[in-house]
């Protein structure tokens, strides 16, 4: 059995549904990779850096509206549907998998699709027709303890779940909504490309307790990641990849010279996704 890779990816402004760049081009590739490496997911649990909660929550709702968490954005932008179903059953059994790893979970009959997960998933699977269950996170928790979460859903993988984290590799809106803003494609500053090379280079050790510290360790931290609630879904789905299989980025991208559009797979098949993801050669 292929197991269904966790990824990680950073799904930018909220233009980037209707401005995908070569980001968009780089999601439509991505469900076809998966579908032919480990099968079309049954389900989709979904972790974005907008949906938070004091602890986690399974948003078990049956039907999962668009949700326009933005605003001051083209009216073209609030036109954009992503409507799927949910997925309660399933809600149901990963509340128990948190609850036996002794992590606190609630269940609840709401939902909606944050652009978190909608933008990129319009990208991903255009046809709307695999159920979603969100699941919201504290962002008080530390890397470490959202790895551990993320460890509690790594089951899911083999049984057709695919588990989406979705943030910003590097998110500082400081620097996009300053008094002069970049354009979309500015040369990248050298804190960035600093930030993410150092992401890389730890990623591919397994160095875990450095990515752990990351805001003491990595270069420019604070600058690339005032608040980090945006890279912390990217440690959900690490854990659910596990500590033995290094975390491979594939897809490398960037957006007004500092908001990174990076993407990453995990676990025992995340390599294997890398070189499905590559372009062929001529």
């Amino acid at each position: 059995m292929t197991l269904l890779p966790p990824v990680f990816v950073s799904h930018g402004s909220p233009m980037t549904a209707l401005e995908p760049g070569e980001t968009g081009p780089f999601w439509g590739r991505l469900g076809a990779a998966i579908d032919a490496l480990a099968g079309r997911p049954r389900a989709i649990l979904a972790v974005s850096a907008h949906s938070l909660a004091r602890e986690p929550v399974l948003l078990a709702a049956a039907e999962h509206p668009t949700v326009h968490d933005f605003g001051g954005f083209p009216d073209a932008l609030y036109q954009l549907r992503y409507d799927t179903a949910g997925a309660p059953a399933l809600a149901t059994q990963v509340a128990a998998q948190l609850a036996e790893s002794g992590l606190p979970v609630q269940r609840v009959d709401e939902g909606g699709l944050d652009h978190g997960i909608w933008t990129p998933l319009r990208f991903v699977y255009p046809p709307a027709d695999i159920p979603v269950l969100p699941l919201a996170f504290p962002p008080d928790w530390t890397p470490a303890q959202l790895f551990t979460l993320g460890e509690a859903l790594a089951p899911l993988a083999a049984e057709g779940v695919w588990v989406l984290a979705t943030g910003s590799i590097t998110h500082n809106l400081r620097l996009l909504f300053g008094a002069q803003r970049p354009p979309l494609d500015a040369p990248e500053i050298p804190p960035s490309a600093a930030f993410r090379r150092w992401f890389v280079e730890r990623s591919a050790a397994r160095d875990w307790e450095a990515l752990f510290n990351y805001r003491a360790q990595a270069p420019h931290a604070a600058l690339m990641h005032p608040s980090d609630e945006h890279l912390l879904p990217w440690y959900v789905a690490a854990g659910a990849g596990g500590r033995d299989a290094a975390a491979v980025r594939v897809h490398d991208a960037l957006t007004y010279g500092c908001l990174g559009m990076d993407a990453y797979a995990f676990g025992p098949e995340g390599g294997s996704l890398a070189r499905a993801l590559e372009p062929p050669t001529i």
